[in-house]
């Protein structure tokens, strides 16, 4: 197992540290429900330094990404952030991402903790065009500054002007008295705030500074838990729950980040955009209880008659929207909104309808 620059922190912050994607990370400090409405009511932070980059130079780095992800990274500029996915040869997702422009011959893709030897090994066999690629996922450590008042905060750390910042957009700054700070404004719970990247030598001395400037706001710590229901109240998929190497963009509602112009070729464009031509046989919807029960990773999706049509990818209580909710794939003709479908909870079918995506719609 690997440890970020901030488990001895963690560990000090009384956090319950578990495996997680190959590294021992804090999974919850006072409880999910507490670190929930931290994050959407005010600021928490997150290590996840986990996460991978690696960055992609020279004359054919836009070649290269434009061929090995599916969204269109022509459309970039300067400073500005992408959601994207790898796909593979088969029609599924290699790993979903996020794809940064520096400049037209320099980009960094940040991609999942638990993906990172599988994405990094991808994208060597795909380098057919010579770009420059380089992985640093372990020379960099990263904070999720996240929630309504995370950017009023973090604003305290740095001269250069981050308020107004755009949505999905980076800015190189000074932060916490260290120069050359990737600080962008990203996250994964749907509730504001950033992303902040820089050096492991610099990950206490950083953390510290944030916790400080976030002391006024009632900053805290927050785990992995609170993490992945934050996710799910917004819909975003997590990979190997709700997408993998066998789900088609398509299939996975992503169509919109899978571009398929004349201009732009990508791995296995031709199988992705015959799903989205002539159909798929599943979708992937979010749904609600309606009868009492929690739906779970990997409980059965039924129909009136108790055949089964799917199955539950991701599920909680969710703990700002007061429900029980759910992600999972199910035949088209149970994907419109309003649908009744029902969730096998041990032995009993308890009734469920599709809504659409987010599930946490008060932003």
């Amino acid at each position: 197992m690997k440890n970020t620059a901030l488990l001895e922190v963690h560990e000090a912050l009384g956090a319950k540290i578990i495996p997680f994607a190959g590294y021992n990370m804090p999974v919850q400090y006072e409880g999910i429900n507490a670190e929930h409405d931290t994050v959407r009511n005010g600021v928490g932070v997150f290590d996840v330094s986990h996460m991978g980059e690696f960055w992609v130079k020279g004359p054919k780095a836009l070649d290269f990404v434009q061929w090995v992800t599916s969204n269109d990274a022509s459309k970039l500029w300067d400073g500005k952030v992408q959601y994207s996915c790898f796909p593979n040869d088969k029609g599924g997702i290699v790993d979903d991402l996020l794809v940064y422009r520096f400049n037209k011959d320099t980009y960094l893709l940040v991609v999942n903790a638990a993906n990172i030897d599988k994405d990094w090994e991808w994208c060597n066999r795909q380098n057919k065009m010579g770009a420059l690629l380089y992985n640093a996922s372990d020379e960099v450590s990263q904070l999720a500054v996240q929630g309504p008042l995370a950017l009023k905060a973090m604003q305290k750390l740095t001269n250069t002007p981050i308020l107004n910042m755009e949505y999905y957009t980076f800015q190189i700054v000074e932060f916490a008295g260290v120069k050359d700070i990737i600080l962008s404004t990203t996250g994964y719970t749907g509730s504001g705030g950033c992303e902040i990247y820089f050096d492991n030598k610099h990950a206490v001395s950083i953390w510290n500074a944030v916790m400080e400037a976030g002391k006024e706001f009632g900053i805290k710590p927050i785990g992995l838990a609170a993490r992945d229901t934050l996710r799910l109240e917004m819909g975003f998929c997590l990979y190997g729950n709700d997408i993998d190497d066998t789900t088609s963009p398509i299939e996975a509602g992503l169509g919109w980040i899978t571009k398929f112009t004349d201009e732009k070729e990508f791995i296995n464009k031709a199988c992705i955009l015959k799903h989205k031509q002539e159909g798929v046989t599943r979708r992937l919807v979010g749904f609600e209880m309606v009868d009492k029960g929690i739906p779970r990773h990997e409980y059965l999706i039924e129909d009136a008659n108790g055949n089964t049509i799917g199955v539950v990818t991701s599920g909680t209580m969710g703990p700002a929207v007061k429900k029980a909710i759910g992600m999972g794939y199910v035949p088209p003709a149970y994907a419109k909104e309003g649908s009744e479908i029902y969730i096998r909870v041990r032995d009993k079918s308890l009734k469920a309808r599709v809504v659409k995506f987010p599930f946490y719609k008060e932003l």
